[in-house]
């Protein structure tokens, strides 16, 4: 069958294709981006144009494009065993072999794991079986859930309502009762009128004070991703994790780390929660689980929670069609493994995550950034009008949207937050293609500079970049 040409395809899409998290009238207006082509670090638009795809498609690409092996092990799992379900007590050999290999790999307090299809779906089973455990501990009363402003947790109905997006909750939520959101640890934004050690003590306090206020024999759990990723590459500050994990077990109160991003060697570990030295109980998980390649999710359950399931629960009356879909956890499984076999956790931890922290703190000496940050394999640019004092850009400006689209031209995928711009590069990276990557990103905030002084736009270094 002939492909259809890019024209037709951009045409097809704004009459048929309702995207997520998408300007319907923009697009409309411009057309999409039709994406066909991917190998490595690296994909292709249907016009030919080849671009570093710095955000590793949506944090999830960690193995890379173009593995073979993962399209080996879907076409045979599909050849034995396509589909079927683990409910009443029945499961697969897939299922069961990727649960052991994802025990294995967590925290030693971590051996159950329950299998969703998405983080948004695992982030729905979190409320859903915290809530249930404290039931059955003679505690039901135990309801209350602590989030984080600005805090992204998937985007069904529970998973928006844990996070703390304005945008979101402005559309019909939240919804799901009892859950209450606390201020997030950004030093940058928030906190610049103290050192980043006593911010993050402040934001550690703030969920106390929450506590206090909701009573503690009201309050199930917190939850909080080791870093915010849709958020904006938040990394708290060092005294933030420790006091919040002091504090949770002051009240008695349980710890759900999101790892939908951090999870699966992003930070340098095979989990963001090892990075910190956190023990949580719930743990959700996607994304990197399969690289991308099938949609699967997960929550793995700590050991105090999933005894009381198992010895005081019953049954529990929670689950998805396709929890554990063989192919996909066939999938997983193999992508695990190739991850073990080439020692993808131990590169980023000693080679390209301490060479990117080194690469990317050189573009802080750029007029538009007030700040350059990273951790492991995620980092972010603060795009500022002054430097100085950490000022932003006029909104209506949208100077985040249009680096990103210069990116775009400039042949780099990277991510806007508002006026913060995101990486999170496939785990495969190399060092040289790391040079690739922020070579790319100053032109792109060269070329930011120079259209915002072609529009007349004032930023508090504009001169230097014209003596440049």
């Amino acid at each position: 069958m002939a492909r259809l040409s890019s024209e037709r395809l951009k045409a097809l899409d704004t009459a048929h294709h309702l995207h997520p998290f998408t300007d319907y009238k923009a697009l409309g207006e411009e057309g999409s981006r039709i994406i066909t082509e991917a190998d490595g670090i690296y994909i292709q638009d249907a016009e030919g144009n080849r671009m570093l795809d710095a955000m590793a498609g949506l944090w999830c690409v960690n193995l890379g494009y173009g593995r073979q092996e993962l399209v080996d092990a879907a076409t045979a799992q599909l050849q034995q065993l396509p589909y079927y379900n683990n409910f009443f007590k029945t499961t697969h050999p897939p299922a069961v072999e990727l649960a052991e290999t994802l025990c294995r790999l967590a925290p030693k307090h971590m051996n159950r794991v329950f299998f969703t299809g998405s983080g948004s779906e695992a982030n729905d089973t979190v409320v859903r079986m915290v809530r249930h455990y404290w039931a059955l501990k003679g505690k039901p009363e135990k309801q209350w859930i602590i989030a984080r402003e600005n805090a992204y947790h998937g985007s069904t109905l529970a998973g928006m309502s844990l996070g703390g997006m304005a945008a979101m909750h402005g559309q019909g939520g939240p919804a799901v009762p009892a859950i209450t959101h606390v201020r997030q640890p950004y030093w940058f934004t928030e906190g610049r009128d103290m050192s980043p050690d006593a911010f993050g003590q402040a934001c550690a306090d703030a969920i106390e004070e929450r506590i206090l206020e909701l009573g503690e024999d009201k309050v199930a759990a917190f939850i909080a991703e080791p870093v915010q990723g849709a958020g904006g590459a938040i990394i708290p500050p060092q005294s933030y994790w420790p006091a919040v994990k002091k504090m949770l077990a002051k009240y008695d109160i349980l710890l759900v780390a999101d790892e939908v991003i951090c999870g699966f060697g992003r930070l340098g570990e095979w989990f963001g929660s090892e990075h910190y030295g956190l023990e949580p109980d719930l743990m959700p998980v996607a994304k990197g689980l399969s690289s991308g390649y099938l949609p699967i999710g997960g929550v793995l359950v700590g050991d105090r929670v999933a005894q009381t399931l198992i010895e005081d629960g019953g049954e529990f009356f929670h689950g998805f069609t396709y929890s554990g879909h063989p192919t996909c956890a066939a999938v997983a499984l193999k992508n695990l493994q190739l991850m073990e076999a080439e020692g993808v956790v131990e590169h980023v931890r000693d080679e390209v995550g301490p060479y990117l922290a080194q690469r990317w703190k050189e573009l802080e000496q750029h007029p538009l950034v007030g700040e350059a940050r990273s951790l492991g394999l995620i980092g972010a640019l603060e795009i500022v009008a002054d430097k100085a004092a950490g000022k932003r850009f006029d909104k209506t400006l949208g100077v985040g949207n249009l680096c990103r689209d210069i990116c775009f031209d400039t042949g780099l995928v990277m991510r806007s937050v508002g006026d913060t711009m995101v990486i999170s590069p496939p785990l495969v990276i190399t060092k040289a293609q790391i040079d690739e990557l922020v070579g790319l990103a100053t032109a792109a905030l060269d070329e930011t500079a120079r259209r915002l002084q072609a529009q007349g736009v004032a930023f508090a270094t504009q001169d230097s970049l014209a003596q440049a």
